[in-house]
């Protein structure tokens, strides 16, 4: 279990080019960590409530988690309430003469495609989760997609970190959240936020640590959604190897790469191959092939 929650600058690390990574790994937690503790302490808070069927289970255990870190001094208590953090650092500050040139062209691309199979991958787990895809189908994606590229692009000029569909939204699922007017009044709430900088900073600011920056207060929570979209995988057709091994290596991919859009390339990858290969070319969109092959590209140039 502390593995799960080991999510530190050693990735970072890896990430990086070759020429500057340091040696990195991932592996089991120290289990006499006051962090690792924690966030055991606060995923068993939300299994227990979540078994009993308690409303509000995740909020109220992050809640208690975040009282019981602060009480440790493990968490810094910076407030409740302040004036909103100025944005002139990070307002309408794009870098244009950086971003038009030719070899920025593959890193233009690996961004599309991360926040695009990030969206994709999220509006169908969580609309599959809700009960709201028909026949396979999300309806209205397309809506849906473009109030997404809205918000991306919108965050982008504000300076914030990308604005997009995000995963978490099944916890609200899972609380009984099946309409518009949810994701309105979640949206009000996030605005209200802003002026509960100090409060919100003390819950997911998450712990410095030599390893990296640790979240023992929200990540049971995010373990927690993941088991939440367990359920949609009892739909995949596990006698037909042609969809059996891509679903497998697509969402085995997601957490051994950090990235939902890698994830998402083995799955598109091997699709088509596989289903080429199977004599089933026939059941393959056009479009699958066109995104394989860009996927392809895409890692042939980085």
């Amino acid at each position: 279990m502390s593995a799960i929650f080991r999510r530190s600058a050693l990735y970072q690390n890896a990430r990086r080019p070759a020429s500057t990574s340091h040696a990195a790994s991932i592996g089991q937690g120290n289990l006499k960590s006051p962090i690792v503790l924690l966030s055991i302490i606060g995923f068993a808070i939300i299994c227990l409530l979540m078994t009993r069927r308690v409303k509000g289970a995740i909020v109220i255990a992050m809640v208690l988690t975040a009282t019981i870190a602060i009480a440790m001094g493990e968490v810094e208590f910076y407030g409740v309430a302040s004036t909103p953090p100025s944005m002139a650092p990070t307002f309408l500050k794009l870098d244009w003469a950086g971003i038009l040139r030719w070899e920025m062209i593959p890193v233009i691309i690996v961004f599309l495609f991360m926040d695009f199979f990030d969206s994709v991958g999220t509006l169908v787990g969580v609309s599959e989760r809700a009960g709201l895809m028909k026949d396979g189908k999300l309806p209205r994606a397309n809506q849906a997609l473009i109030s997404d590229a809205i918000g991306t692009s919108l965050g982008t000029l504000l300076g914030t970190s990308t604005v997009t569909s995000y995963i978490e939204s099944a916890a609200g699922v899972s609380e009984g959240g099946r309409t518009g007017l949810s994701n309105v009044a979640t949206g009000l709430l996030f605005l209200a936020a802003i002026f509960f900088y100090p409060l919100v900073r003390t819950i997911g600011g998450g712990c410095e640590t030599p390893a990296g920056t640790l979240y023992p207060v929200i990540g049971p929570a995010l373990v927690i959604v993941g088991c939440l979209m367990m359920r949609s995988v009892a739909k995949i057709d596990w006698e037909d190897f042609s969809e059996a091994i891509p679903s497998f290596l697509l969402f085995l991919g997601i957490p051994l790469t950090f990235s939902i859009a890698d994830g998402f390339a083995f799955g598109f990858i091997s699709y088509p191959i596989l289903k080429v290969f199977s004599g089933k070319a026939k059941q393959v969109s056009w479009l699958l092939y066109l995104l394989a092959g860009l996927f392809i590209l895409r890692y042939a140039l980085l």
